[in-house]
């Protein structure tokens, strides 16, 4: 049985015993959650092994990667800059970013970035990974790339490229690299212990990633046989040359293994954040609400923020979603507890979020990747955190 540490306040033990659960039934390895309320920490758990390797416990300090988590942390900062009076997320990138205007790109607004409708979600030629670990390489193949789609008519997610797109906004507003932009302005103010380029001094502390079953090939699987709802999407992700694919294929080689030195320190601001569930929980509830004196976002900023952009079907999942600028927003895909909710969810099963209806933030990551309608970790602790927040029975 797995020793489940950390405390939870009086009202949230069906929390606790859905996370201890989450190891017993759902196959976690090592995994911690946080969950603050009204800016005060309610839920902080953590258990489990760091690296099945070498057996190392997980520890209250152990830093995890998140993927597509990072993405919450990265849009944090763009609206920050926003709030600031230093970016306008309705004009042009072209304005802040000159090169990007190449081939009928002068028009798109920052904010089609943010919300996956720039079409800017594969490349004709993708970058080798070695250089796209530097930035620029990447940073100008994607400001000479031709969109996928009509940019504003459609919207799909930029799954890779969101970060490169973004975080040079960030760059050539700020002056500094969308990671050290975070780290000064977010990070430190905060406390946060979570990173986007992983300074050396920390990998010690980082747990290993690990998938629970590797990719299965669908290929041969006749689409008839395949409920008729799901067959597009399953045609799609059969087909390498597909936008689906191609999305995921912008270096060379695409598959990246994100437990590398390098890649962690490189800086990937749409998939390789690394932190601890009480970092990304606090960001939330500092986007929220006042903690500890600190409060990133005003309600007006947070509203603009939250509010929804692109929604329907999403043309490189396949599948129905909904965005706002840079945060996902709640789908029977992605449960969040209630409707105000935003934020993201990452590869494999982390997730994070605030609900200001509930004054709610809530961070879950883990070292295990189920992924698909067999995960179902995140969604079990969700709704423990919503039966806990319903008013008791008179």
């Amino acid at each position: 049985m797995t020793t489940i540490e950390g405390e939870v306040a009086a009202g949230f033990g069906a929390v606790r015993e859905a996370f201890a659960r989450n190891f017993s039934d759902h196959g976690d390895l090592g995994a911690a959650l946080c969950v603050y309320q009204d800016g005060r920490p309610v839920v902080d758990l953590w258990g489990g092994t760091a690296d099945e390797d070498t057996g190392s416990p997980w520890t209250r300090d152990t830093l995890q990667l998140v993927y597509s988590a990072t993405k919450g942390a990265t849009a944090t900062a763009a609206h920050l800059l926003a709030q600031r009076g230093e970016l306008d997320l309705d004009a042009p990138v072209a304005d802040y970013w000159p090169e990007f205007a190449a081939h009928g790109k002068a028009g798109i607004p920052v904010r089609w970035l943010l919300s996956h409708r720039a079409g800017l979600v594969a490349l004709d030629q993708p970058v080798p990974l070695e250089q796209a670990l530097t930035w620029h390489p990447m940073v100008a193949a994607l400001a000479a790339q031709r969109p996928a789609w009509t940019p504003g008519t459609a919207y799909g997610y930029h799954g890779r490229t969101w970060g490169w797109l973004v975080g040079e906004v960030i760059r050539r507003v700020s002056g500094r690299t969308p990671g050290r932009y975070f780290a000064d302005e977010i990070a430190a103010p905060l406390g946060l212990d979570f990173f986007i380029g992983l300074p050396e001094r920390e990998r010690a502390r980082v747990s290993r990633m690990r998938d629970q079953q590797p990719p299965t090939d669908q290929s041969d699987v006749p689409l008839e046989s395949i409920p008729e709802e799901f067959r597009a999407a399953a045609a799609a992700w059969s087909d390498p040359n597909s936008l689906s694919n191609r999305a995921f294929a912008v270096t060379d080689p695409a598959a990246i293994d994100f437990n590398v030195p390098e890649v962690q320190a490189a800086e990937l601001p749409a998939s390789n954040g690394i932190g601890t569930a009480r970092a990304l929980a606090r960001m939330y509830a500092a986007l929220i609400g006042e903690v500890d004196g600190v409060r990133l976002l005003t309600p007006q900023t947070v509203a603009s923020a939250a509010a929804e952009q692109s929604s329907g079907l999403d043309l490189v999942m396949m599948a129905p979603s909904r965005f706002a600028s840079g945060y996902m927003l709640p789908t029977e895909g992605t449960p969040m507890t209630g409707p105000t909710a935003f934020g993201h969810p990452g590869r494999g099963g982390s997730l994070a979020f605030a609900d200001p209806g509930h004054g709610i933030a809530f961070a879950y990551v883990m070292n295990t990747i189920v992924g698909g309608a067999a995960d179902h970790r995140a969604a079990a602790l969700v709704q423990a955190l919503s039966n806990s927040l319903l008013p008791a029975p008179i």
